[in-house]
């Protein structure tokens, strides 16, 4: 597994910003003809709980959670560089971002993922992330698979 160096901080942080940027570029990709309907969810203005990992001082991995109500967060803009994917570095920020929900009083994660995104699938499994149903914008679309975690 890589030693990450993992700093939190917020949305404003130009190196969490910097990797949103690939990681949208990766998605719509991914998502094809829906990324637009998908990109309005993933907006990160306003994140107060944002981390981006270090290795070797250089960014390489981003996630956040945005309050879904006073006892769920949702976990947001996951996202490793490929170049580094496979090392446990998701894992490793997953588990902080689970941190640090517990620290703000939090009781359980959701999120969503793609079905088009097999190892994003298989991350949240790995993880301890169970199966649920459709929540909130994402009820109704049948390419999203959601996901959640008691802390």
């Amino acid at each position: 597994m890589s030693t990450l160096n993992i700093l939190r901080t917020n949305s404003d942080h130009p190196d969490f910003q910097y990797l949103v940027k690939a990681l949208d570029r990766e998605l719509a990709i991914i998502d094809g003809d829906e990324h637009e309907f998908f990109a309005q969810f993933n907006k990160t203005a306003n994140l107060a709980t944002v981390l981006v990992g270090y290795e070797n001082n250089q960014p390489v991995a981003i996630g956040a959670l945005r309050p879904y109500d006073s006892e769920v967060v949702e976990v947001k803009r996951m996202y490793v560089v490929d170049s580094l994917r496979g090392k446990g570095i998701a894992s490793q920020v997953l588990a902080e971002l689970e941190i640090w929900a517990a620290e703000l009083g939090f009781k359980k994660c959701i999120l969503e993922t793609g079905k088009k995104q097999p190892d994003a699938i298989a991350l949240y499994k790995k993880n301890g992330y169970a199966v649920i149903p459709n929540f909130g914008q994402y009820a109704e679309i049948d390419n999203s698979v959601c996901f959640e975690k008691t802390l």
